[in-house]
């Protein structure tokens, strides 16, 4: 039902536990026989599964483990993740210019970030298999979600970030999962180049090389077309870093209609910050990426050499999606926009909009599309960012009033809502 392969050449590694094919060194991918399975028999079990307790079926990720590799039920490591919202965006449409946005919020998982759902997957096999150690390379959000998910697996999670360019919240958040925290000079391209020659046999690397994370995060597609009776958007629009997520959810569209689940794919558009932009510059310009040294605000899609550019490139050309880039200054304005919508989201997941906001001005995204926002993180995972923004005179800074008679500046407010 699935199979192991490389995603350059298609042979089937001789290890499962190997991170890249040995033959030509590409990055592995799991494929599923769509063919074999029935949309009723997996429409009928998500129902059933929703109104169940067993862990397993609160989850978002494992509530669907027929799509996934099989893992022994003792194995499985969850914490309630994926079962994330779709949250309609008022404000957030009006900002963009089109007439219905949602959001797919994955900071709504356990540890705040859309990790969880490829974290459960890999940590989940790596206990199966006897693993004691996890490691990865992070700007923070994958960092505090092995950690946490090590932690509940009873294994030591160790962690290589360049903790002084990477939100303090993260680090501290990861630190309290318990995670053993090495400090690198540079940035995450380098923590990286650190870890993926290492060992199978020794360490688990569950950075999104591993495709075992690809596989739980894919279903971050399922819960989206879920959550609208089986209907597929006309765009999806996510942020890009080490572009993992944007794989995943293009292998979770392909995959629910080749099954039957969803009569059509959405459009991809994956957004990078100008700084970070390599994918976005290799798009532009019809060639293969080439690294850059990543400057962004933005730190969770701070990535200059994302691993699994190959794999984002042939999912958005097989959706017939676009890549684009977005500045600093309009991630800041669109992230306030989102706090607007009552939803809360740190800077790298704005992009989303930004970048929506950018495809519908320039005519890519007509005004009557059906859209939908990719947020990967929660608002709490940057709050120095949101503190320094509001302090700022950005356009849609939100200062504290100082030094003012209560009843006066109510009434004010109530004149000026009149």
């Amino acid at each position: 039902m699935i199979s192991l392969r490389c995603s350059g050449c298609g042979e089937q590694p001789p290890d499962a536990d190997v991170l890249a094919c040995p033959l030509c060194e590409e990055l592995l991918a799991f494929e599923l026989r769509t063919d074999a399975i029935s949309a009723y028999a997996v429409e009928d079990r998500t129902r059933l599964r929703r109104a169940s307790v067993d862990a397993r079926d609160r989850s978002g990720v494992w509530r669907y483990r027929e799509l996934l590799p099989p893992v022994a039920d003792d194995a499985i490591t969850t914490l309630r993740e994926g079962d994330v919202p779709l949250i309609e965006a008022n404000r957030g449409a009006s900002y963009a210019g089109v007439d219905r946005l949602a959001y797919l919020h994955l900071g709504m998982n356990p540890t705040a970030s859309f990790k969880d759902a490829g974290m459960t997957v890999a940590i989940s096999h790596a206990r199966e298999r006897g693993a004691r150690v996890a490691i990865c390379a992070s700007t923070g959000n994958t960092a505090a979600s092995a950690a946490a998910y090590a932690a509940r697996a009873g294994m030591t999670a160790v962690v290589i970030a360049p903790v002084d360019a990477i939100s303090a919240a993260k680090v501290a958040q990861t630190l309290d999962y318990g995670a053993h925290v090495v400090a690198v000079e540079g940035d995450f391209d380098d923590a990286l180049r650190a870890v993926r020659p290492l060992d199978p046999a020794t360490v688990t690397v569950v950075n999104s090389v591993n495709p075992y994370r690809i596989e739980g995060q894919k279903t971050a597609a399922f819960v989206l077309l879920e959550q609208r009776r089986w209907h597929a958007p006309d765009w999806v629009v996510l942020p890009g870093g080490n572009l993992g997520n944007a794989s995943a959810l293009g292998k979770g569209f392909r995959e629910a209609r080749g099954i039957g689940l969803t009569a059509r794919l959405p459009r991809l558009a994956v957004v990078q910050a100008a700084g970070a932009a390599p994918f976005a510059r290799a798009w532009r310009e019809d060639r293969e990426l080439v690294p850059v040294r990543a400057q962004t605000d933005a730190t969770a899609i701070r990535i200059g050499a994302p691993a699994s550019w190959k794999k984002a490139r042939a999912e958005v050309r097989f959706s017939a999606g676009t890549v684009l880039d977005v500045r600093d200054d309009e991630i800041a304005e669109a992230r306030a926009v989102i706090g607007r919508d009552g939803v809360g989201c740190e800077p790298a997941s704005a992009a989303s909009l930004a970048g929506l906001r950018q495809l519908v001005s320039s005519g890519t995204v007509p005004r009557d599309a059906d859209v939908v926002c990719v947020l990967t993180g929660h608002v709490l995972k940057d709050t120095a960012y949101a503190e320094r923004y509001h302090a700022s005179s950005a356009p849609h800074a939100n200062a504290i009033v100082r030094g003012t008679d209560l009843a006066d500046y109510l009434n004010l407010l109530l004149l000026t809502r009149a």
